[in-house]
């Protein structure tokens, strides 16, 4: 069905010309499934983007190739040929659902928009479609709160509503860039299951983008092996993966998380301590219902303790609290209960002083993309926090600290004057570590910081925070639903379900003999 036949993309920026992709070929019969991975950069995403000609032009260019679509060019079609194939006959799943997503619209319409367009669908017809496809999906939640906007869903059910409008118009080709990263192992093994049924219902195909071999291994006919926007290695999923030839594939197969943190020492001080934290949000009905809005518990009675130079992990399944506890605890949300940092409540600081304690506490957020600042370079983004809680810095001894920091997270320092949509969904990640680390804070919210980066990337990510801990006692709080880097990074882990802590305990004891069924049922779900 599609012929993707010696195509190169450039990128040329402020004149300086990047080779992004060079002279890569592959095929995707009907009703299979096509893998593309690497890491992170390596020009796995702008290969697919340039399927449906998404790319920056005239910006992007290709200097050679074709992409045949049933035997016609789709780089020579004109855009309103091209407009009746998008989300008609090749349809996508993009990385960043939040930035994928319109912020100013309702769940509802975006998802009915590609119906209404291309199946001239009327409302009635359109609202029924949108519930069978939130039930497809596993969102029947969300039939109450069809006119929810995508910042009031978790990670995992924005890429739900992403996957639900790329399946409205039943697509002969469906492009899946990283469908799966940011949702929890019991969701990620339904989502895969749902994808294999209904490629193999509406005799689908498939081309998949992924970080996560586990993943790869259990999707995919055939695997191309991407490295610096060259194919490396390509052939059957099973031959790659049990008999790589490239030293690059055997270097990927064979990088993943390992160990476990180094022991805390038994007297080190308590850094935080937690005691019955709520976080509740005020129910919504319509201007004109006359209901009593019901207020949704999103955290609640949550104790819990973080000391010196210790790594508490936080896993559950999305939508149970597990981000909504990491902005109470820095009073980015409001809460009832005692959060002390050092003996101190925060909940009973005045503004002032929660600011000056903020360089002591850090975030990285679940979304590097919409938590970094489009119209910054990203010298600027990681050098703002040394601006205001570090005033007697001159200019260079911030754009030292800059090329330090850049340097210890594998981001090239000469990149400082680039904006963040010219990097990969993992090097936008790596920058919003950076930015968190460069102030040394003494505690360090990770909210999913490893989901978009490559399984390479994520075994040097975790070394990385493993070595920081050890040399500046660091502690963290890990939100993740990777229960494998949860289990290279954590000391104790939470497990959270509904807003309530079902188990709590040592990492090791939690993995090796978990006393919840919810527990038990995560622990099966992972993809291997």
């Amino acid at each position: 069905m599609l012929q993707v036949k010696n195509l190169s993309i450039d990128f040329n920026v402020a004149g300086k010309t990047t080779h992004a992709v060079r002279n890569i070929g592959f095929d995707i019969p009907r009703g299979e499934t096509v893998a593309l991975v690497g890491e992170s950069g390596s020009g796995k995403s702008v290969t697919a983007l340039s399927i449906l000609r998404l790319l920056p032009y005239p910006m992007a260019s290709h200097p050679s190739g074709e992409i045949l679509w049933h035997g016609k060019d789709l780089l020579k079609m004109s855009e309103v040929e091209l407009r009746k194939i998008r989300s008609n006959e090749i349809a996508i799943i993009f990385q960043e659902p939040m930035t994928a997503l319109n912020p100013l619209h309702s769940i509802e319409r975006q998802i009915s928009e590609v119906l209404v367009l291309h199946k001239r669908m009327n409302r009635a017809q359109a609202r029924k479609r949108v519930l069978e496809l939130l039930e497809l999906v596993e969102l029947d939640r969300l039939k109450d709160r069809l006119d929810a906007f995508p910042h009031q869903l978790s990670g995992g059910q924005r890429q739900r509503v992403m996957i639900a409008m790329a399946l409205a118009n039943e697509p002969e080709l469906l492009i899946a860039d990283e469908p799966t990263t940011a949702l929890d192992v019991t969701v990620q093994a339904e989502i895969l299951a749902l994808l294999k049924k209904l490629q193999q219902q509406m005799n689908m195909s498939l081309l998949l983008i992924s970080h996560d071999l586990g993943v790869v291994r259990h999707m995919a006919h055939k695997i191309g092996v991407m490295q610096k926007g060259k194919m490396v290695e390509f052939g059957d999923t099973a031959t790659v993966l049990s008999a790589p030839q490239h030293p690059y594939t055997q270097k990927l197969l064979a990088s993943k998380p390992q160990g476990t943190p180094r022991d805390v020492p038994p007297d080190a001080k308590e850094l935080l301590h937690v005691e019955m934290l709520n976080v509740a949000f005020k129910g919504s009905t319509g201007l004109f219902s006359f209901k009593k809005a019901n207020d949704v518990h999103a955290v609640q009675n949550v104790d819990l303790s973080v000391r010196a130079g210790e790594t508490l992990g936080i896993v559950g399944e999305s939508g149970s609290g597990k981000t909504t506890l990491g902005l109470a605890i820095l009073r980015l949300l409001k809460s009832d209960g005692k959060i002390l940092y050092l003996g101190k409540d925060l909940n009973a600081l005045p503004q002032a002083e929660m600011r000056d304690m903020r360089k002591d506490i850090q975030i990285v957020f679940q979304d590097p993309f919409g938590s970094l600042s489009p119209r910054m370079a990203i010298g600027e983004i990681i050098a703002e926090g040394l601006k205001v809680h570090e005033l007697n810095l001159s200019h260079d001894e911030r754009q030292n600290r800059v090329t330090e920091i850049m340097q210890i997270v594998q981001l090239d320092p000469e990149t400082r004057n680039r904006f963040p949509h010219e990097f990969s969904g993992g090097q936008r990640q790596r920058i919003s570590l950076a930015r968190a680390l460069i102030l040394k804070p003494k505690l360090l919210i990770l909210d999913e910081p490893t989901s978009a980066l490559d399984v390479s990337v994520q075994a040097q990510i975790v070394d990385l925070l493993r070595d920081l801990q050890q040399k500046h006692q660091l502690s963290y709080i890990f939100i993740s639903h990777d229960l494998r880097v949860v289990r290279a990074v954590s000391h104790k882990i939470i497990v959270m379900k509904d807003g309530k802590i079902v188990e709590y305990g040592e990492s090791h004891s939690l993995f090796e003999n978990p006393q919840d069924t919810y527990t038990k049922r995560l622990l099966s779900a992972i993809v291997n």
